[in-house]
């Protein structure tokens, strides 16, 4: 794998590169039926409910409640706390940090998907748990997954998938996730150079890696904007390149999610293209060993 730069970013202006990846890299069957990969390829996004069952939902409940509760967790630097109200925001590698969700991670009804979406063996980039509690729990930017993993943990292509599993209903009111549909077919580059250790800031709140009011306006313009709902135990897909964001969670209901990064082991991470340094493993895997 070369370091050759194909999505130039987070330099003196905003570009705009037309994808040059396939948004499925395999016609292989598998889980998702065929008209779902289409919908996929064509809105960037899907929506499966029931991916984990009731029962299940309880184990993984509750173990969200024990890392949550755990100090050694909270002191932990891959536990981030909300600016306002100090309370843990995200949990990072959390399938290294707990087996209860490594097996979430490596469980068929998931990685299968995964696989089928990308031609081929996968391995885990990233691994979180958005916790959002109610009454004051701060949203997430609009923002490209893949700008910030192309300019700072150095994924060369778009052949990443996300995958967001609902722990707790996610409601229209309680902070839910925003997807722009179809805006995974340009990539859009940000202006402005990353800082040093600029994971340290952006985990609570996005500045570098973030698109102006002028960009964001024009793609709502063409692309419109959905909200994305549905009960605990669903999961929503999507493309690592969807301009995507969530508001505040102002609501007495938290909104909980599992989130995994799936990446192609043929897309390898290299040195970051926009940034001084990597960002620590915990965000940003070095290990692309097949998962199990």
């Amino acid at each position: 794998m070369t370091n050759t730069d194909v999505y130039p970013t987070r330099g003196v202006a905003e570009v705009i590169t037309s994808r040059l990846d396939p948004v499925v890299w395999s016609e292989r069957p598998g889980p998702f039926a065929t008209d779902e990969l289409r919908g996929y390829e064509r809105n960037g996004f899907l929506t499966v409910g029931a991916q984990i069952t009731a029962q299940e939902l309880g184990v993984y409940r509750a173990e969200l409640e024990r890392l949550r509760t755990d100090p050694t967790v909270r002191a932990d630097p891959r536990a981030i706390v909300e600016p306002a109200s100090d309370e843990i925001r995200s949990i990072f590698e959390v399938h290294k940090i707990s087996e209860t969700f490594a097996q979430l991670v490596r469980d068929p009804r998931l990685a299968e998907r995964a696989r089928q979406l990308l031609g081929s063996d996968v391995y885990v980039h990233q691994s979180r748990i958005n916790l959002k509690p109610g009454f004051g729990a701060a949203g997430f930017y609009w923002h490209s997954d893949f700008e910030t993993w192309h300019a700072e943990d150095g994924l060369p292509r778009m052949r990443t998938v996300s995958v967001s599993v609902a722990l707790t209903d996610n409601l229209a009111c309680n902070g839910g996730l925003m997807i722009m549909p179809g805006s995974h077919h340009q990539f859009l580059g940000c202006a402005g150079a990353t800082p040093p250790d600029n994971f340290r800031r952006s985990l609570q709140m996005q500045v570098a890696g973030t698109p102006s009011h002028e960009a964001l306006t024009g793609m709502a313009r063409r692309r419109g904007i959905e909200l994305l709902t549905g009960p605990a135990g669903s999961a929503v897909w999507f493309d690592c390149n969807c301009m995507h964001g969530s508001g505040d969670n102002i609501t007495p209901y938290a909104r909980s999610n599992v989130f995994i990064v799936y990446n192609s082991v043929e897309n390898a991470a290299v040195e970051p293209f926009a940034a001084p340094t990597r960002r620590p493993e915990y965000i940003g895997a070095r290990d692309f060993a097949p998962l199990g």
